[in-house]
Formats: C-alpha cells, sequence, structure tokens
C-alpha cells in the first residue's frame, strides 16, 4: 500500500477508537440526571463576575432575578472594573425587574497572580459567605437561565449528591461563521473530556462549563476555590479538576434551557475566543502543540484528502480508508449538530471546521510568545509560572 493508505488507516483506526473506546463522547443526551424536590429548599448565592457586559447583561441578569426558586436566593454581581456602565446598568435592571435580591459591588483591579474574572469570582464568594449559604451559583454575564433554571440544578445536586453539577449552555447559533464553528467546539470539548466519565468517582477526566457551575459550599472551601486556581485562564476546568481532586462528586452534561446571549458574528470573533485560551489548555508545551497539530492533521485532515487523492489517483485502498474514517467523522458530529438545530449537510464539513481550529491554536502560540498570552476585554495573562501562596490579605 501507498504511504497516503497507510496515513488514512491510521486515521481510520483512530476514529474507531474515538467511536468506541472514549465515553460515547459524540452522545448528546447527558442532560440533568434523575432528581426529586427536597423536603427543604437550600440558601443560594449567584455569584455574576462581569467585565464590560452592558451589551449582553438587559438578555441575561434579568433571566437570573426571576428564578422561580422555593428557597433563599440572592445575586451578587461583581464588577470587574468595567468601563461600559455594567453595574449602574445592573442597579437598573433590578429596579426594573425586581425578583431576587441583587447587590452589586466591585473588588477594583487584581493583585498579581490572579486572572481578573478570578478576582470578581472570590470577592463575590466573599459577599456571599455572610450568608452562608449551601450552594453557590457561579454563572456568567452572558449566560440567560430559564425560570426553573436553578431549582433544577439544586434538585439534581441534592438528588444524587453532587458537590459541582454543572451544563454547557447552549451556545448562540445565527450567523454563518457560528454554524460552522460553535457546534464544533462544544462537541471537541466533549471529546477531550467526555462527559460520561466526569461523574464517575475515580475516573481522572473533571471538567466543567463556566457558565452555568452548582457549587457546594463546603466542597469550595475544601477545594480553596478560588485561590487554588487563581492563575487559570482556563477557570472551568480547574475548577472542576480542584474539587474533584478534593474528594468531591461532579457532574457535567448539556443544557436544554441554558442560552449564551453572546453573538460572535464575526470568524475573528470565534478566533479570539478559541485562541485566547487554546495554548494554555496545551499548557504552553511546545511538544504538545506539535503532537496536537500533527492529531488534527491525522485524525481530520487526512481522511477527505486521502479519499479525494485516492479516487483521483486510483489508490483505492486510500480512498476506502479515507472514506471511511471521513463517514464515522461525520456520524459522530451530526448527534451535536441535531442538539444545534443546524442541518446535517455541515457534517461533512467537520475538517474544515478542524483546520480552522489548528489555525487557531497555532496562533495562540504564537500571541504567546510574542508576549501577548491570553487576551480578554484589555487584560493579557502571560504563561502562569509557579504561583505564590496566598499571603494574610489573600487568605482572609
Amino acid at each position: 500500500m501507498s504511504a497516503l493508505a497507510w496515513t488514512a488507516v491510521g486515521s481510520l483506526a483512530a476514529w474507531l477508537w474515538l467511536l468506541l473506546g472514549q465515553g460515547f463522547f459524540w452522545r448528546t443526551d447527558v442532560r440533568l440526571p434523575p432528581r426529586r424536590d427536597p423536603d427543604v429548599w437550600p440558601s443560594v448565592c449567584v455569584v455574576v463576575p462581569a467585565r464590560d457586559e452592558a451589551a449582553v447583561l438587559a438578555e441575561s441578569l434579568p433571566s437570573l432575578l426571576a428564578q422561580d426558586y422555593p428557597g433563599r436566593a440572592e445575586v451578587f454581581l461583581v464588577d470587574d472594573g468595567s468601563s461600559d456602565g455594567t453595574g449602574d446598568l445592573a442597579r437598573e435592571l433590578a429596579r426594573r425587574h425586581g425578583g431576587l435580591p441583587l447587590t452589586v459591588d466591585s473588588p477594583g483591579e487584581p493583585p498579581a497572580g490572579w486572572t481578573g474574572k478570578l478576582w470578581a469570582v472570590r470577592h463575590g464568594i466573599g459577599l456571599a459567605r455572610a450568608r452562608a449559604p449551601e450552594f453557590l451559583l457561579l454563572t456568567d454575564a452572558d449566560i440567560a437561565h430559564a425560570p426553573d433554571s436553578l431549582r433544577e440544578l439544586v434538585a439534581a445536586a441534592r438528588t444524587g449528591d453532587y458537590d459541582l453539577v454543572s451544563q454547557m449552555a447552549r451556545l448562540r447559533v445565527e450567523s454563518v461563521w457560528e454554524r460552522l464553528v460553535v457546534p464544533a467546539f462544544v462537541y471537541f470539548f466533549a471529546q477531550l473530556y467526555p462527559f460520561r466519565r466526569i461523574a464517575v468517582r475515580g475516573s481522572a477526566t473533571a471538567a466543567a462549563a463556566g457558565g452555568c457551575v452548582l457549587l457546594r459550599a463546603d466542597a469550595a472551601e475544601r477545594a480553596r476555590i478560588p485561590d487554588s486556581i487563581r492563575q487559570a485562564v482556563i477557570d472551568d476546568v480547574a475548577l472542576a479538576r480542584a474539587v474533584k481532586g478534593s474528594g468531591g462528586h461532579i457532574w457535567l452534561g448539556l443544557a436544554e434551557r441554558v442560552d449564551s446571549v453572546r453573538p460572535y458574528p464575526r470568524l475573528r470573533d470565534l478566533w479570539r475566543m478559541v485562541s485566547r485560551s487554546a495554548y494554555a489548555q496545551l499548557r504552553h508545551s511546545p511538544a504538545l502543540l506539535a503532537g496536537t497539530v500533527a492529531g488534527l492533521t491525522v485524525v481530520y485532515l487526512v481522511p477527505p484528502v486521502a479519499f479525494c487523492a485516492g479516487l483521483l489517483g486510483g489508490d483505492a485502498a486510500a480512498a476506502t480508508a479515507g472514506g471511511l474514517a471521513w463517514l464515522l467523522m461525520t456520524a459522530t458530529y451530526l448527534p451535536m449538530l441535531r442538539h444545534y438545530r443546524q442541518p446535517p449537510l455541515l457534517a461533512p464539513l467537520l475538517p474544515l471546521t478542524a483546520f480552522l481550529y489548528l489555525l487557531m491554536t497555532v496562533d495562540s502560540a504564537v500571541q504567546h510568545y510574542r508576549g501577548r498570552g491570553a487576551a480578554w476585554k484589555g487584560r493579557t495573562y502571560a504563561r502562569p509560572d509557579a504561583a505564590p501562596e496566598p499571603g494574610p490579605a489573600e487568605t482572609s
């Protein structure tokens, strides 16, 4: 057989393993587990870190204030140095809509060794601690919740005795680029962190979706959240690892009624979203970057190339192996497209999307070595070195 045919066979073998040996990552039926209402509903504090979110806050914050929750609950919005009037808008929305009590506060600029979001989360948890809640809901300012979202999350956590329950919010898919890139983003995430393995006690797989994380307050204290992950750019995965590493029981699945309202209409918006943290996901390792590029090439790019080149060049083995690999790739992507209510004709285009993600990942590394690190909303985070232990002012 030709070298191309052998490479295509390797790609097909990889897809057979992904299909059967990676926790059935391609299935989209991991939703909130069975749950029942508790006899007494525990108290909950909702913490919302927000930096320059005035453009989306009117769609998201009222949904939190309107939560139909039988127990005691209140919302803490932490204005992380916004320059667009985010804090004032939040107060106005609370006056206009009513609902759960809202506190708006600001922690000031984060000290060295902290990302801005986690510094804001720390401040919000500190404010919430005075209420002694049983649960904390950590949710982003661009996430809209159905009226029963909090009730369902708490019931699931109580019923399953989970320390952390997280839902992957349904991201917006309206523009052409969102349709091409966004479902694949969740598909790739599930491939890296198969949802079914996350809930298994003792498994090494741990992840959460930062837009919607219900966390027991005592589990947060055991895992020293967020101090123990204060430098993390990919804070949701770091949070889940910290909680699971401290003995916590965690769960992650797809949401049906928790939605992101943030638009990514242009390719450069999506590019920035992915590239800002892609190299951090690889722990800023050139070796892991090279392995990722090679892996994406063999798994996603070789099948269509082998299929087309094999047909044109009369290489039956390459065309057959490449076509079968491409078929498996397409089939595993269809459930995610259905979840996002997208046409199945997008499924064969997954190699094109994977190529875009490959370029975004390389660009993330290039930006890192140019000293720009992970940039987001005016802040740049370089490679985290070993974090010093927090001083007395941080642990008080």
